[in-house]
């Protein structure tokens, strides 16, 4: 029986590992996202500085080009759109949407989208206020990994069921 590989993972790549440019991708497509929301109307710079890390999060991820390219907007629109407060927590199902089709994940997978839109509508009727964002956001990530996982588990092809491989005959008891 082989053993499921990752499709993104069968690439062949111009540039680094492939795990190397998941984490490194990853890192900036949150880090970027987190540190945006750290912008107000007296720091503008992180708009900028954390804009930037998000976009490049998405090209430095190990997919085919368009599967890079398509997140660029959606998913820069909605770090962005985040900046409106926990009302905006379910936009984050437009990323995880841009996450599965980077990570070039079949159709089943996008069953793994409930629980993030059902977290979007729980935040947006929780936390009303902006200083309550840094919860929202966390509480958020949780749903956002385990559904990420649950998406990849659904990629994966099921197993077929065998009944068990006849070892020995069965002896008497003594």
């Amino acid at each position: 029986m082989t053993t499921w590989v990752e499709p993104a993972a069968q690439l062949p790549l111009r540039w680094g590992r492939y795990r190397e440019r998941v984490i490194a991708g990853l890192v900036l497509i949150i880090g970027g996202l987190v540190h945006l929301q750290a912008a107000s109307t007296m720091q503008l710079l992180p708009l900028a500085v954390g804009s930037a890390a998000h976009l490049l999060g998405w090209l430095i991820l190990p997919a085919t080009a368009w599967r890079r390219l398509v997140p660029l907007v959606p998913s820069g629109a909605v770090v962005w759109l985040l900046l409106t407060g926990p009302q905006a927590t379910w936009t984050l199902a437009v990323t995880f949407v841009c996450w599965l089709i980077a990570r070039h994940r079949p159709w089943r997978s996008y069953l793994a989208l409930g629980p993030v839109l059902l977290n979007g509508v729980v935040a947006t009727a929780a936390f009303r206020e902006y200083d309550q964002m840094p919860i929202a956001l966390a509480v958020s990530a949780v749903v956002l990994v385990g559904s990420a996982w649950w998406a990849w588990a659904l990629a994966r092809p099921a197993v077929s069921i065998r009944s068990p491989e006849p070892s020995a005959p069965p002896s008497a008891a003594p």
